[in-house]
């Protein structure tokens, strides 16, 4: 999408790259942030009680979705010149090997400041059944000429 600040309007959405979760994907995952919790590599673990959830096998680490939403906003901001500048989320639903996610925006407000012109947007990552599976709310800023 080629647009400027100041032809977004509320409403317009952002599609980011659909992201297939394997096993692999998940060690690689471990490795690079070097999170090895049981709970993202060991199967026996997880088919026992995790606190009070059975999540019945390893799941995604949630930062993972975290890095797929940075990915779709850095991608749409950058080529308008924009700068990803917040990011919030909450994990919605547990994400396993298998899975194919996909993350969302969706133009909530623009405002401008006086140095500046900012847009927020809604995010999401759904999972192959429309299933949100994490949420939440980013902030680009269109910096002033």
């Amino acid at each position: 999408m080629t647009t400027t600040f100041e032809k977004l309007n509320a409403g317009d959405t952002i599609a980011g790259p659909k992201f297939a979760v394997s096993r692999e994907s998940i060690r690689l995952f471990c490795d690079a942030s070097l999170d090895y919790n049981p709970l993202h590599l060991d199967d026996e673990y997880m088919n026992g009680d995790f606190g009070k959830t059975n999540f019945g096998g390893i799941i995604m680490h949630g930062m993972n979705n975290f890095g797929l939403i940075s990915r779709m906003i850095t991608d749409w901001a950058y080529p308008l010149g924009a700068v990803h500048r917040r990011l919030e989320t909450r994990w919605l639903k547990p994400v396993r090997p298998g899975d194919t996610i996909q993350p969302a925006g969706i133009v909530k407000s623009k405002q401008v400041a006086s140095k500046s012109r900012w847009v927020l947007i809604d995010v999401l990552v759904s999972n192959q059944a429309g299933e949100k599976v994490a949420a939440g709310e980013a902030m680009v800023e269109f910096p002033l000429d």
